[in-house]
């Protein structure tokens, strides 16, 4: 897309009249006669031509020479990119046949007044496959493994583990095939005691055979409260499940495994049993995004001649998950055209093309003059009267895609047996289209960088370039591994619904946008220097504090202390300036006081402790004034916890 000329002053004729009339007004009261007729208006009106003209010559230096060289330098507006997130599609019930969604099954938010819904589609198949146990078989970290199928059905009761459970005990159950990306319901029942364990913390992790290994599965809902009374256990399968023999029985395997208890968690000192289970699948699990796939779309008729462009009637063209499908036709059937991101590896017979991804624009290969005057084709060029189309490509986008947990929950499409879809993680990733001044600060920097990772702030800009959805990046030499750098990944999130406060696996970047980091940098770094793409660490702070407010406003008050506290403690917007608590800056008793008083106003703030607390296990370390980061750290607001009193209700009674 050819950069669009800035407009540097936008006054014409008339407005500058007016500011020369008001001009007058203020320093020569005693000229009371503005009328046309007047001989001194008539200058201004003169001179207010003349400088019409030159604004209208302003305006195309230097700023427009500047976007225009952008242009020859093969600088493009990037375009946008699309949120992505897992949906869940739950079935009315159990079904004895697999139901299958096909790819671009429709969902969307709610909406509401003044939003639009948010439309996504899905990007595979899913295939809801039936499922039952018939394999039940326990397997003690010691070795050996026995199957229990028998005993259930006789209805006995069967020890889950070791009379005394250890870590690596485990239960397997065998289902007749594998069930990827689906929902399981574990039903179990009986005397299901696990004695002395936390029902809402158990050391127990569910875990899916893939092939290769074991893949922990994410839980939802577990009414057993970890084996200790009947109930169900929501089990979410890895896409990779495979069916696979174990003690010679051939089956799709799930397991349910003992781990080390963390310090301070209580762990079994009896095994739990089981009388009845039963397993079914209730649902299954498939990415979306924020985009519509289109296919067969025509681009037109080709010439015959070199350098000739189309442009879709429906831009951008997302280039996030792969370019557009080209294809041009021929005796043969339709040939696909590669796209590529210049002509300047491409040789004559080369079947080459060139997207503008902002405009939709796509530009076949140009014919060169060489200095000896013969003409060099950068490509081949498609026959005349050759029919062109786009066969696929992938359109929308945009941070309006970005919706908090829970948003996605209508279902467009028509699929038999699902009731209700949900997505239990926030989409992120969608990113609007580059701006033009974006563009004019980005140049300098491609044009020093020449696709080089050798400084920081090269890494830095490569990453942002190569994952536009990313919130924040910064570059570190390690300090265990000379000749190492560590790039720190901030991913973009959104709060819940309901809620402003961002939860720690938000601020985890997915696997994805780590592999797109670092295959950019590892094509552009300096031979020999070592490359970590990693998430920073980040340092949980509680702050624990005291408050008087008047009364009747302690319950505003404390709203406004926590909000106050999860803002500021914040790594994409919190620190003294609003752009993300900086790397490495400490956290101090002084600068939180004074964020809590100025917050809440008339209120007073009596106490304020700061604890240091590990956002993972949730530990909280003693309370201190001063909680100091490393270079390569972040804060992360972990459960703050605000009193506040009735100014004056201690002293009474």
């Amino acid at each position: 897309m050819a950069l669009p000329s800035p407009n540097l002053d936008d006054r014409r004729f008339q407005q500058l009249v007016d500011e020369a009339k008001r001009y007058v007004r203020q320093r020569a009261p005693e000229w009371t006669d503005h009328n046309v007729s007047d001989p001194g208006v008539t200058l201004i009106e003169t001179f207010a031509y003349l400088v019409d003209q030159l604004l209208y010559r302003l305006n195309r230096v230097p700023d427009k020479n500047y976007t225009a060289f952008l242009d020859l330098l093969g600088i493009r507006l990037f375009p946008p990119t699309a949120a992505g997130a897992d949906v869940d599609f739950w079935l009315s019930a159990p079904q004895p046949d697999t139901v299958a969604l096909p790819p671009g099954t429709e969902v969307t938010t709610a909406g509401g007044e003044s939003d639009e819904p948010v439309v996504f589609t899905t990007t595979d198949e899913l295939r809801i496959l039936p499922s039952e146990l018939i394999r039940l078989v326990t397997a003690p970290r010691t070795g050996g493994q026995s199957d229990r199928t028998g005993m259930l059905a006789d209805g006995l009761d069967i020890r889950c583990f070791q009379t005394r459970p250890e870590p690596g005990d485990a239960l397997l159950f065998g289902l007749p095939t594998a069930v990827p990306r689906c929902i399981v319901a574990v039903r179990l029942d009986s005397r299901v005691e696990g004695i002395g364990v936390d029902p809402r913390q158990p050391p127990l992790v569910w875990e899916a055979w893939d092939g290769g290994g074991w893949r922990p599965c994410e839980t939802g809902a577990d009414t057993t409260g970890g084996l200790n009374r009947p109930g169900e256990i929501i089990v979410h399968v890895p896409a990779g499940h495979t069916a696979s023999v174990i003690g010679g029985t051939r089956a799709g395997w799930l397991r349910c495994r003992v781990t080390e208890a963390e310090p301070g968690q209580p762990f079994y000192s009896e095994s739990p049993t089981v009388r009845e289970a039963a397993v079914f699948t209730v649902g299954g699990t498939m990415s979306v995004e924020h985009a519509e796939t289109v296919t067969d779309v025509p681009l037109g008729i080709s010439e015959g001649v070199a350098g000739q462009t189309f442009r879709l009637d429906r831009p951008p063209v997302l280039l996030d998950a792969g370019p557009p499908v080209v294809e041009v036709s021929s005796d043969e059937g339709w040939q696909r055209w590669e796209v590529v991101e210049h002509f300047g590896r491409s040789g004559p017979a080369d079947r080459h093309v060139r997207v503008d991804a902002t405009t939709g624009e796509f530009l076949f290969p140009p014919a060169l003059r060489e200095p000896d005057g013969t003409l060099r084709q950068c490509g081949a060029v498609p026959p005349k009267g050759a029919r062109i189309r786009v066969a696929r490509y992938r359109t929308g986008g945009g941070p309006a895609g970005n919706v908090a947990r829970g948003a996605i929950s209508v279902l467009l499409s028509s699929v038999p047996y699902v009731a209700r879809v949900a997505n239990r993680e926030a989409a992120r990733g969608g990113v609007g289209g580059e701006t033009v001044e974006n563009a004019r600060r980005r140049a300098p920097e491609a044009l020093r960088m020449q696709d080089r990772a050798v400084t920081a702030e090269d890494y830095e800009t490569i990453s942002r370039r190569a994952a536009p959805s990313v919130r924040r990046v910064r570059c570190l030499p390690a300090a265990d591994a000379p000749g190492a750098v560590r790039v720190l990944v901030v991913p973009d999130a959104a709060a819940d619904e309901g809620d402003d406060r961002l939860r720690f696996e938000q601020l985890i970047p997915s696997d994805q946008v780590l592999a797109a980091i670092t295959a950019s940098l590892d094509e552009r770094r300096l031979i020999g220097t070592r490359l970590v793409v990693e998430p920073p660490v980040y340092q949980g702070v509680t702050v624990v504090a005291r408050l008087s407010a008047a009364p009747g406003d302690t319950d505003r008050v404390r709203g406004a202390a926590l909000d106050a506290l999860f803002g500021h403690l914040n790594p994409l917007v919190g620190g003294p300036d609003g752009t993300g608590w900086p790397f490495g800056r400490p956290v101090q008793y002084g600068e939180v006081f004074g964020v809590l008083q100025r917050a809440t106003g008339d209120a007073l703030v009596e106490e304020v402790r700061l604890f240091p607390a590990d956002p993972v296990t949730g530990r909280r370390g003693a309370p201190t004034d001063r909680i100091d980061l490393s270079a390569g750290a972040l804060v992360f607001s972990y459960q703050h916890q605000v009193v506040v009193t009735e100014a004056g209700a201690e002293g009474r009674g």
